[in-house]
């Protein structure tokens, strides 16, 4: 059998992962995600706010500052993949970075509320589409989400009941997302959340053949 030149021959060329995570307050989401970012394993999305900065935050790290004309700008410009109002300012995730991030074959992790993954979901950009790769964080049950929240002592009672309430309604919202991990400790998060994240990268679908061009003679 003739062999196929090794200059001449294809090969795979993956594109990139976007990894939606959303999970109630208290179901152990921000720390999941602070601990993945240690790891050049994917780009973290910065989203945009309106808010002012809080202190320590830092310009483009944890968020695009920006004042309610600007944001209202992008807005009419198209330039969001997903946004909101929450508590009075607004949010919103930069749709160009992500989509040109993927478009490399570079994983992007965006960590959102259920809403806002409900957005990103109905996005009909196919690069989004053929992208995402959407995770719920689901905790164990609403006395263990209480306790988690008790214990971390940053909210009255009255906003522990609030969040619970919210975190009810939520928690609804599981079968929507594509996969579902059940919040355990912060180990057994990572863990699970590498699992999807490795399942995730062999599937087929994300690979592509590229002729490989041999330039000498």
């Amino acid at each position: 059998m003739e062999q196929i030149p090794s200059n001449t021959r294809d090969h795979f060329q993956r594109s990139g992962i976007l990894f939606v995570i959303s999970a109630p307050s208290g179901a152990g989401k921000t720390t999941l995600c602070t601990a993945l970012r240690q790891k050049p394993d994917f780009v973290y999305s910065v989203s945009c706010t309106t808010r002012l900065p809080r202190p320590g935050e830092i310009e483009g790290e944890d968020y695009y500052f920006l004042s309610q004309e600007e944001f209202e700008k992008k807005i009419t410009e198209d330039a969001f993949l997903e946004y909101a109002k929450v508590h009075g300012h607004c949010y919103g995730t930069l749709k160009k970075p992500v989509t040109e991030q993927l478009q490399r074959g570079i994983d992007v992790l965006i960590d959102i509320d259920t809403h806002g993954a409900g957005a990103i979901r109905a996005n009909q950009d196919p690069i989004i589409q053929h992208a995402l790769a959407d995770v719920f964080i689901m905790p164990p049950d609403l006395e263990e989400l209480r306790r988690r929240l008790e214990r971390r002592g940053t909210e009255s009672a009255a906003e522990v009941e609030l969040r619970l309430t919210n975190a009810a309604r939520e928690m609804e919202c599981w079968r929507d997302y594509r996969y579902t991990i059940i919040s355990g400790s912060m180990e057994e998060n990572i863990e699970k959340f590498r699992a999807v994240m490795r399942a995730e990268r062999y599937q087929s679908r994300r690979f592509s053949l590229v002729p490989k061009f041999s330039t000498s003679h």
